[in-house]
């Protein structure tokens, strides 16, 4: 399976075999920026497909990790205001 890299411009995501320098340096003229990941796909439409699903999940991750600590900040506080109103 051939290992392919990854350039996105704005919303624009393309894939290219890592092998392409070509393509990678007229991408990378046009205004691409190189992401980091390289993955192995069969093709270029299921290399794409992958890198969505990585960023997907990343998003995801990164989400529930803020929204886990905003909830245990707000129970934080609330546990203490609680506590402070039955000690008055």
């Amino acid at each position: 399976m051939p290992e392919y890299c990854f350039f996105k411009k704005g919303n624009h995501i393309t894939a290219l075999e890592k092998t392409d320098t070509t393509g990678a340096s007229a991408l990378t003229n046009k205004g691409f920026e190189k992401q980091f990941e390289e993955l192995n796909a069969p093709d270029v439409k299921r290399a794409l497909a992958r890198f969505a699903d990585m960023r997907k999940e990343e998003q995801t991750t990164t989400h529930s990790f803020v929204t886990g600590a905003v909830f245990a900040s707000l129970l934080t506080g609330l546990v203490a205001v609680a506590g402070w109103l039955f000690i008055k």
